[in-house]
């Protein structure tokens, strides 16, 4: 393990993780998926390499969202804590929200724009793509 782990769990506290390593594609994504299965405006994510996550205290619920890709949350107060596509299970996007200090990663983009809530007024100065980042359009 390179650095201080990032830690994190939900918000009654049932669920713990925890993961190591140097995450990466640090975005905020604007996708109706992600607002409907948080009830927020957009969600801020960071991928690990999932050798390098686990969930330290207790189990969460998972629920397929789509036919590519399924969620983990905590079955009693509902924090989504991931995303995994089912094609890609070497890696896991981990809600930045959710983490201990969520500080400690800085989101370097917006995804999935094209679905943002018109209502929201960002200027931050990121880089904001219509869909995916141009390397991951497939």
């Amino acid at each position: 393990m390179a650095g201080k782990p990032f830690t994190g769990g939900c918000l009654c506290g049932r669920i713990r993780y925890r993961a190591d390593g140097k995450p990466s594609n640090a975005t905020h994504c604007h996708c109706e998926l992600c607002r409907r299965s948080s009830g927020a405006a957009f969600v801020s994510w960071a991928t690990f390499p999932s050798a390098e996550f686990a969930f330290t205290k207790g189990a969460p619920a998972r629920f397929d969202s789509s036919e590519i890709a399924f969620r983990q949350f905590c079955p009693n107060c509902g924090t989504q804590l991931t995303f995994q596509f089912h094609g890609k299970l070497q890696t896991i996007d981990v809600t930045l929200a959710s983490m201990d200090e969520p500080e400690s990663i800085t989101p370097l983009d917006h995804i999935w724009t094209r679905r943002q809530i018109p209502w929201i007024k960002l200027a931050d100065g990121l880089p904001r793509y219509a869909v995916n980042r141009p390397s991951e359009e497939e």
